[in-house]
């Protein structure tokens, strides 16, 4: 029940609101009865309105996407280059740089490639995600390259070991490879964002697929056009890849397994084992190619609705990234 105070503290406000009264008030009392019951009715229907404001805002917060720019545009703060015969932070003929906003993969500062793979690797590992690049070759393979199957051939390598659990002389890093191929101009289909498995194996169709590469659906994209591709990668589960945002090919699974990675530090391969998440690294094979995007939405974090930075797309809780704020006092 108000109590008198409060009751001519409800009619002043009322009176500052313009709330209509009645020009002949003969009993004080029930004036103020009504106004309180008009400006309590006011009140409440405000306080749902709010109500039902943060909900909608909390709700949108929980959907918001909050990617990642791996590549910022300017630099290569986060990343750190392993190149073939060189240790790793070695960043031989200046292989990957930043310019005019494009990280680019150059070599007009080799002779020759002479069988330097390269990797550009990111500082944190990754489980579960979404991750979108675009890229374009450009220019001319550079001589001495490993044989026609590197022209227009890159990849962005996932699940990876670290880059500096690498040796010296280590080609590829155990991992699973999206691989980039550009189109020939030959009349020959040649689809991009294609699955190889230096070092490791996956499940396709029900089974463990056979062969070092998986072709995708994807058209074939010719010349220095830009091509978007994206990975939705579960952990050890489900593997999506997309271009242009139509879903190309699918499999399950990754783990170690089968070849076509040399000089590597045998306590780093361990066969069979499910690959659950890793490092994220972008490949240097000898044709030119440039980045424009490389971004990332983490799928992994506070699944917990009462933290401030619950999201609604997490597919795997991780409890230790809930945050709450402080009740006020």
């Amino acid at each position: 029940m108000l109590e008198k105070n409060d009751s001519e503290k409800l009619i002043e406000m009322a009176d500052s609101m313009h709330v209509l009264v009645p020009k002949t008030a003969p009993n004080p009392q029930r004036r103020r009865a009504k106004l309180a019951a008009q400006l309590t009715a006011a009140l409440s229907f405000c306080v749902l309105s709010c109500s039902l404001s943060a909900t909608a805002f909390a709700a949108a917060a929980a959907d918001a996407e909050e990617w990642i720019q791996l590549f910022n545009g300017r630099d290569l703060e986060g990343w750190t280059p392993k190149i073939t015969g060189h240790e790793y932070g070695e960043n031989f003929g200046d292989t990957f740089r930043v310019e005019n906003g494009v990280l680019k993969v150059s070599y007009d500062e080799y002779e020759s490639f002479d069988g330097r793979f390269g990797h550009l690797f990111y500082k944190e590992p990754f489980s579960h995600y979404r991750l979108r690049i675009e890229y374009r070759f450009v220019g001319e393979q550079l001589k001495g390259h490993p044989g026609d199957w590197a022209m227009r051939n890159s990849g962005v390598m996932f699940h990876s070991q670290s880059g500096s659990s690498m040796l010296r002389d280590q080609d590829f890093p155990i991992c699973v490879e999206a691989q980039f191929l550009g189109g020939l101009s030959d009349g020959r289909d040649r689809p991009t964002f294609n699955m190889c498995s230096p070092g490791s194996e996956i499940v396709y169709d029900g089974s463990i697929y056979p062969d070092h590469c998986l072709n995708s659906k994807s058209k074939t994209f010719h010349g220095d056009q830009w091509v978007q591709g994206e990975l939705l990668v579960l952990g050890s589960g489900r593997i999506t890849h997309y271009v242009d945002g139509e879903k190309v090919l699918e499999y399950a699974l990754p783990q170690m397994g089968g070849g076509a990675v040399n000089h590597f530090d045998p306590k780093q391969f361990r066969a069979g084992e499910l690959l659950d998440g890793g490092y994220i690294a972008l490949q240097s094979e000898s044709h030119p190619i440039e980045f424009r995007k490389v971004e990332l939405l983490n799928l992994e974090g506070c699944m917990d609705r009462n933290a401030s930075n619950y999201k609604r797309y997490y597919v795997k809780s991780n409890p230790a990234a809930c945050k709450y704020e402080e009740a006020s006092h």
